[in-house]
C-alpha cells in the first residue's frame, strides 16, 4: 500500500477531510461512497465499486431504477417475459 504522507486530525463528531490531491487522484466526487475496512492495526478507506445485486459482478454495472444492475442481468431482464 502506498503511504501518501498526509496528516489529517478527526473533528468533533469524528470526521476526517480526504486532501483534494487525493480526491482528484482516485476521481471522487461530492457524494462518491467511500468503503471504510479495518485490517489489523489499520484503518483502510477505499473507493466503493457497485456489484450487480443477481450476480454480484463489479464490472459494467450501472444504477438502473435505483438498483447496481450489471449490463448481462440488465439486458437478460429486459428480455424476460415476467
Amino acid at each position: 500500500m502506498k503511504e501518501a504522507g498526509i496528516v489529517r486530525k478527526l473533528d468533533s463528531l469524528g470526521r476526517i477531510t480526504l486532501p483534494v490531491e487525493i480526491r482528484k487522484g482516485f476521481n471522487l466526487q461530492d457524494g462518491a461512497p467511500i468503503e471504510i475496512l479495518t485490517y489489523k492495526d489499520q484503518i483502510v478507506f477505499r473507493k466503493y465499486r457497485y456489484a450487480c445485486i443477481f450476480c454480484n459482478i463489479t464490472k459494467n454495472v450501472e444504477i438502473y431504477k435505483g438498483k447496481a444492475v450489471c449490463s448481462k442481468c440488465r439486458i437478460a431482464m429486459e428480455n424476460s417475459d415476467i
